[in-house]
C-alpha cells in the first residue's frame, strides 16, 4: 500500500520486526483494490448476495510514528474477533503482502475468519489497524456478511496475545466505490489506537469477477 497500497482481498479479503504502519494504505473489500482496484482478487464465480471483501494495500514509505494520544495498548497479536450485534466471533489469521504488492487475502474455504495486516498496526496498537473478513463465498454468506448493520456507537472487542481485550467504538460505516477508493483517509496512520474492518459491497461485476465497492467501518479504542 504505498509503493502499491494493497488492497482486501477477493473472499473475501497480518511479527516482530519492523512493521509498515499504514501511512501503507490498504484499500479492502474482498476484491483487492490496488489505489483503487480490489485488495483480494475476484471469484472464480459470483459469490452469494452478501459479497466478498476485496481490497488492495500499498505500502507508503515508512514515516515518524505520530506522537499517541488517547488511550492504546503495547503491540500484540490478535486472537479473536468479537461482535456481539452481528453475531460474531471469529479467529485471525495473519496477512501478508504478496509479491505483486497486494494483502493476501484470508482462506476461501473459511467462511468464519478475519485476516489483520500482520506487519502493519496491531488492533489496540497507536495507529491504523486493518482487519478483513469476506462478506461470502461461492457457496455462502461468510463471517463479514451483515457488517454494513453496524452503526456508530456500537461497539467490539478484540482479544489478544497478551490476555487483554481492546474494546473499539464505531465511529462510521461507509462505503466506497473501488475505483474511487480514499485510500489515504482509510488507511493513513493516526495518533490514536484504531481500526478498520474492510468487506466489499455494491453489486458483483462478472466481467471482473469482483464487488463494485468496498464497506469500511471506522472505530476507535475506548
Amino acid at each position: 500500500m504505498a509503493a502499491r497500497s494493497p488492497s482486501p482481498a477477493e473472499t473475501d479479503p497480518a511479527p516482530p520486526g519492523q512493521r509498515s504502519r499504514p501511512g501503507v494504505w490498504v484499500a479492502w473489500a474482498l476484491g483487492l483494490l490496488v489505489l483503487g482496484t480490489s485488495l483480494f482478487g475476484g471469484h472464480d464465480e459470483p459469490p452469494a448476495p452478501s459479497g466478498t471483501t476485496g481490497s488492495s494495500a500499498t505500502h507508503a514509505p515508512a514515516s515518524a510514528a505520530p506522537r499517541a494520544t488517547g488511550k492504546h495498548l503495547p503491540r500484540a497479536r490478535p486472537k479473536r474477533l468479537l461482535i456481539p450485534k452481528i453475531g460474531v466471533d471469529a479467529p485471525f489469521t495473519g496477512l501478508a503482502i504478496g509479491p505483486t504488492g497486494q494483502l493476501e487475502p484470508p482462506p476461501a474455504d473459511d467462511t468464519n475468519l478475519v485476516g489483520w495486516q500482520a506487519d502493519g498496526v496491531s488492533p489496540g496498537e497507536v495507529g491504523t489497524a486493518i482487519i478483513a473478513g469476506h462478506v461470502d463465498t461461492k457457496t455462502s454468506p461468510a463471517v463479514f456478511a451483515s457488517l454494513s448493520d453496524l452503526k456508530k456507537g456500537d461497539r467490539f472487542t478484540v482479544k489478544r496475545s497478551d490476555r487483554r481485550t481492546a474494546s473499539f467504538v464505531v465511529d462510521s460505516v461507509e462505503t466506497f466505490a473501488k475505483d474511487d477508493f480514499p485510500d489515504k483517509r482509510v488507511y493513513a496512520d493516526t495518533p490514536q489506537a484504531q481500526v478498520r474492518l474492510i468487506t466489499c459491497a455494491g453489486d458483483y461485476d462478472r466481467s471482473v469477477r469482483d464487488y463494485t465497492d468496498n464497506l469500511v467501518v471506522f472505530a476507535h479504542l475506548v
